[in-house]
């Protein structure tokens, strides 16, 4: 018996009149579990392949001679911005994205693509507002996020480049989740894996070959996501797609785009305070423990992304299959859909956990060979900060199905809760109780995962059960 093909593949099979009805109830009728293999296979690839636009940087910069090390903590340093800049990209994508599977399982396509428009223009307004500020304000909040005066040189040179590219920052990644909540996730692998690739090939060249050092890799960084911005628009403005992006639609409609924005704080403040969780960290270890332990906490920031990433990748491929049956009251498929995502999540989270404890090397081995008493430090401090990352995959299933269904409080609540609420204060209060200051520091991230992890299990419990009951009754 042949093999169902794939989304994409019936596409190309039909004209896009014939196609989009089709694509659309594949949604609610096909089987969970393979459906959601066919979704999110994509989506994980596309996150691990996305993490390598910083773990690549990383890894070379810090094998350049002489400097590698320094340059390795000076990008580091950067991480906070940048996860800002992303953080503003979910903002606005991963609040109107849900919202459009939404609106599509509910028949409303015009107003998913009015949706789709709304926020394509606050991307791009957004855009211009960020570069403005941190060009602006950088070398006064490197020094407070924790660059030394041995470092903040390769900092400056890093992220002066890197902010001219936040336009393709934000359409890549902001307008890469409409497509996903589609259903053509091999067309949002495809769009990351583009930059990814590019950026592979592209830093060697600019780093060692042209001999640019730390901008070699910014330069490189801001090519490879200008690249997949373009694929992305051709993609979205195209014949294949669900929703296009129209003209008419490009604006901002405040009844359109707030809901969006409320739905999206969520995760925005999941990635935000990951910048203002950086700065804690590397301004209490650079107090604690100097320039060593920042290039650890850099070091082990790309840890955490592997760790997170594949895990959010696993949860967008979930979404529109959640989204899309809430909004056509179909209870059993989205129950099942996160039964399937919340064992896949914890199953792949506790592997990760294992490797960092048996293997606590190899990982940070990959970053710098030459300085052994960064290797040493990082390979103790890795085991107490993913201490309790094995359970991890439980919190991002809950949350990030709170988010597809539309309950955005309790998301947004928990994301405060687990960042904000605890982990930023244990990072000043557990060095008040250990001898190991700096070590105490690292303890911080198990700490706050383990009440947060139990905080979210029964609270999802609770009110899941609540709105698969509402959407049951007649």
């Amino acid at each position: 018996m042949k093999e169902e093909m794939s989304i994409e593949e019936k596409s190309r099979q039909t004209t896009p009149s014939q196609a989009k009805p089709a694509e659309e109830n594949k949604l609610g009728i096909e089987p969970v579990g393979r459906l959601l293999r066919q979704l999110a296979i994509p989506a994980i690839t596309a996150q691990i392949v996305n993490v390598l636009y910083n773990v690549v940087d990383r890894v070379y910069l810090g094998h350049i001679p002489e400097y590698g090390d320094l340059a390795l903590t000076g990008v580091g340093v950067c991480m906070p911005i940048i996860m800002l800049i992303s953080a503003f990209a979910a903002l606005v994508s991963l609040g109107g994205a849900p919202r459009a599977s939404v609106l599509m399982g509910q028949g409303k396509k015009e107003e998913a693509e009015r949706t789709l428009g709304n926020c394509f223009f606050l991307l791009l307004v957004l855009s211009v507002v960020l570069m403005a500020f941190f060009y602006t304000f950088a070398p006064k909040l490197l020094p407070i996020f924790g660059a030394s005066e041995n470092t903040i040189v390769y900092s400056l040179q890093y992220l002066n480049l890197y902010l001219v590219g936040t336009v393709f920052v934000q359409l890549s990644l902001g307008i890469n989740a409409f497509i996903t909540a589609q259903g053509f996730a091999k067309i949002s692998m495809i769009t990351v894996m583009i930059g990814a690739i590019s950026n592979i090939i592209l830093d060697p060249v600019f780093i060692f070959l042209f001999g640019l050092g730390v901008r070699g890799a910014a330069l490189a960084t801001i090519l490879s996501q200008a690249i997949s911005a373009i694929w992305v628009l051709r993609f979205i403005t195209g014949e294949k797609t669900i929703l296009r992006l129209q003209k008419q639609y490009i604006g901002f409609t405040p009844s359109i785009i707030f809901p969006c924005l409320l739905l999206g704080l969520s995760p925005f403040i999941m990635q935000a305070t990951e910048s203002a969780i950086s700065i804690c960290f590397n301004s209490s270890l650079k107090y604690y423990g100097g320039d060593i332990a920042v290039g650890a906490m850099s070091i082990l920031t790309s840890i955490m992304q592997f760790s997170m990433l594949p895990l959010m990748g696993l949860a967008q491929g979930a979404q529109p299959i959640t989204g899309y049956n809430f909004g056509a009251g179909n209870a059993d498929r989205v129950r099942k859909t996160f039964r399937i995502l919340v064992t896949y999540s914890l199953g792949y989270s506790l592997v990760l956990w294992a490797i960092c404890m048996l293997f606590p090397r190899v990982i940070p081995s990959m970053f710098n060979r030459d300085n052994q008493v960064l290797l040493d430090y990082t390979a103790r401090a890795v085991r107490y900060y993913m201490a309790l990352s094995g359970i991890f995959g439980i919190q991002i299933a809950c949350q990030q199905t709170f988010i597809a269904i539309g309950n955005a409080k309790t998301s947004l609540f928990l994301a405060v809760f687990r960042k904000v609420i605890l982990l930023i204060p244990l990072i000043y209060i557990l060095p008040m109780f250990f001898a190991e200051k700096d070590i105490a520091i690292f303890m911080a991230e198990p700490v706050a995962d383990g009440f947060a992890v139990l905080t979210t299990a029964i609270l999802f419990a609770i009110q899941f059960h609540h709105a698969m009951k509402k959407l049951e009754q007649p």
